[in-house]
């Protein structure tokens, strides 16, 4: 069994001054803090929805860097240290949150998204009383979350792309003109 340890999140956020949405996972997994990038686990949806989505091919870091930037979507996540397990979300606690005001005060982030419910809660409970933006909660994309499919993930998350895409910018605290309904 992995022993929990105190882990400092070590990947900067992916943004620029163009950025409309926010995703926020919660903590890397230990494969995306060993390759330095998000979502580097080869079990993890969240690249394969996004090529599906745009339909694009996103192979390796630089060009998902790219098309990040391109497509005005900004990735981090809520946990910028705490004590985990492995990549193990459920094991998280003595959580230090990421501060978002750089990237709220630089780009335009219309929408703020949670990939998966620990990310949620932890932004809701600690980041969005300073914020004061409530955030849309999309199924995780992690291979933990089997119970989810690609084409019900795509279904719920194809909302990244309607809200990048769109033109108009909302005052702030304000979420793009969506609904998301629950599985």
């Amino acid at each position: 069994m992995m022993i929990a340890e105190r882990t400092v999140h070590p990947i900067p956020p992916e943004y620029d001054d163009q950025s409309k949405v926010l995703i926020l996972g919660s903590f890397p997994s230990v494969r995306s803090r060993a390759e330095g990038f998000f979502y580097a686990h080869q079990g993890n949806r969240f690249w394969k929805i996004m090529e599906a989505l745009y339909s694009v091919p996103l192979p390796d870091i630089p060009t998902r860097k790219t098309f990040l930037h391109e497509n005005h979507i900004a990735l981090w996540d809520t946990v910028a240290s705490c004590i985990i397990r492995a990549s193990d979300d459920s094991s998280i606690t003595e959580v230090i949150p990421n501060d978002l005001s750089p990237i709220l005060s630089k780009a335009g982030i219309r929408s703020i998204f949670t990939n998966g419910r620990k990310s949620y809660d932890l932004y809701m409970k600690l980041t969005y009383p300073k914020t004061g933006i409530p955030p849309v909660l999309l199924p995780s994309t992690s291979p933990a979350n089997a119970a989810w499919k690609l084409d019900a993930l795509l279904g719920k998350w194809k909302v990244i792309k309607e809200c990048a895409d769109s033109v108009q910018a909302l005052p702030s605290g304000h979420n793009c003109d969506i609904t998301i309904s629950s599985h």
